[in-house]
């Protein structure tokens, strides 16, 4: 035990020992860290005062140098500155200079102008004096006096500005001529290009082609009952005279003309003619006429583009499919109204649809006259009135005529449309009574006027050719002629279309040779 006693108390006492030795050298061992430390600290610190003071040294050279730079550079602005200050001042003593120089110009200039004045209100004195003196002279030589020559001279210019103003009017005319002439054909042209519409010569009559000529007896039957069968159901009566091959079937009504003919060509087809058979096959015919009456006048509203007419309306335009006007179908007659209509409506950025549903309804009564009193124009008033219209369509197709005033533009476009369609080269036929009587009217016209000589209608009455008296008219005058003459007879003529004066004036010298 004293041993291991021992041996424990040795082993402390060398832990103890081992610990104050470590003690003693890491005392040592660090005092000298410590002391290598702070010296190399000092060392670095001087090392950074020494690198500061040298950097502080480059820093004010520099700055020295920079300041030596800026100042120079300040040195020359400032010379170059005062240079050109040297030169803007010597500038500004220059144009003073000239300035004044100029003053003393003008001041001496003012000096003459002011004495050039007095001189000319001199001389402008003087030059009155003198302007009374010589009028005064002209008065005693001429024999007038002021006013008297100035009367003289007024009609002088007068006359000389009538000659210019009838030369004016005539440049003015025959441009405005040219240029409605080249507007109407093309609305004209192009109203007819949509219509694309087909004329029929005006007619009475239909004829109805035979088989042979056996079947005349057979339409004419036993002791011609038959015959007075066909024209009691149809109302329309036959001539069967010596046409070979063709009966004549005449009358006014052209609706019942049309089922007489359909019934007719039906009764020779089948063969079969009798009046039992005569009576239904008129019924029959009657059916499909008033069917075509009124596709006819479903198809017209459509092509113009109108809806919502009343259907009866509709029955009464399709009825002018078999009406005509001198030649002219009435119903293609009003289709040509109405898209011409739309299209002076149109240019002039008026109501497209009213002008349109005007035109087309404008001859509406003459579905009508046949069967009441009254001109078409009352009796469409009333039918229009009747199947509700709105009151600016009936007013339009009222005054087509003249017979009601014009209450709007577009009436006036009806009344345009419904002339231009019928005054179309090949539109009308007239008889060759009123078609003479127009032309000898239009020659009294022109030959009652103070002037004319003598007069000839020429071009089916569209021109009138006037020989004027060159002793009473002279070449500037025949402008007005021809004015008072078309005035004269737009009225007291009727006439389609548009009428041309065309005045001629001839001078002829005549002399003998002995």
């Amino acid at each position: 035990m004293t041993t291991g006693v021992l041996a424990i108390i040795v082993g402390i006492v060398c832990l103890l020992l081992g610990i104050l030795i470590g003690y003693i050298l890491r005392k040592t061992v660090g005092e000298k860290a410590i002391g290598g430390a702070e010296q190399t600290a000092k060392n670095l610190i001087l090392d950074a005062e020494n690198k500061a003071e040298t950097i502080r040294k480059e820093i004010e050279v520099k700055a020295k140098e920079d300041a030596l730079k800026y100042k120079d550079e300040a040195e020359k602005e400032i010379k170059s500155r005062r240079k050109e200050l040297s030169k803007s001042e010597h500038r500004l003593q220059q144009k003073e200079e000239t300035i004044d120089k100029k003053l003393d110009n003008i001041e001496r200039k003012e000096q003459s102008i002011t004495a050039k004045e007095q001189n000319i209100t001199k001389k402008q004195k003087n030059l009155d004096e003198l302007h009374q003196k010589q009028l005064a002279e002209l008065e005693r030589i001429s024999g007038y006096t002021r006013d008297e020559a100035k009367g003289i001279l007024l009609q002088q210019v007068e006359s000389e500005i009538r000659v210019e103003a009838s030369q004016l009017i005539r440049d003015i005319e025959t441009e405005a001529k040219e240029e409605g002439e080249k507007r109407a054909k093309e609305i004209i042209a192009g109203a007819i290009q949509r219509c694309a519409a087909d004329h029929v010569a005006e007619s009475t009559v239909s004829v109805v082609n035979l088989p042979n000529e056996e079947m005349k007896g057979r339409i004419i039957g036993r002791e011609g009952r038959n015959i007075r069968a066909i024209e009691t159901a149809t109302g329309i009566e036959l001539i069967i005279d010596d046409t070979p091959e063709a009966v004549i079937l005449s009358g006014f009504d052209p609706v019942r003309r049309e089922i007489a003919r359909i019934a007719l060509e039906k009764l020779i087809v089948d063969g079969r003619i009798h009046p039992a058979r005569i009576e239904e096959t008129v019924k029959k015919a009657e059916k499909e006429v008033n069917a075509q009456i009124k596709e006819a006048g479903e198809q017209v509203t459509y092509d113009v583009g109108i809806h919502n007419l009343h259907p009866e309306l509709v029955k009464l335009l399709g009825r002018l499919k078999f009406r005509t006007s001198y030649g002219q179908n009435v119903l293609k007659h009003s289709e040509e109204v109405a898209h011409l209509s739309g299209l002076m409506a149109a240019e002039l950025g008026l109501d497209v649809k009213l002008a349109k549903r005007a035109g087309l309804l404008h001859d509406i009564g003459k579905a009508l006259d046949h069967n009441k009193e009254g001109t078409h124009v009352d009796l469409g008033m009333e039918v229009l009135k009747k199947y509700k219209e709105p009151q600016e369509v009936i007013d339009a197709m009222a005054a087509h005529h003249g017979d009601y005033e014009a209450k709007s533009v577009e009436a006036v476009i009806i009344a345009a449309a419904d002339a231009l369609s019928a005054a179309r080269p090949g539109a009308r036929r007239e008889t060759l009574e009123a078609y003479v009587k127009r032309l000898q009217q239009l020659e009294e016209i022109a030959n009652n006027i103070k002037g004319v000589e003598k007069s000839f209608a020429i071009q089916a009455g569209r021109e009138i050719r006037v020989i004027a008296q060159p002793d009473k008219v002279t070449d500037a005058e025949m402008p007005m002629l021809a004015r008072e003459i078309a005035k004269k007879v737009e009225a007291e003529l009727d006439y389609p279309g548009q009428i041309k004066v065309n005045i001629v004036r001839e001078t002829r010298a005549v002399d003998y040779a002995k």
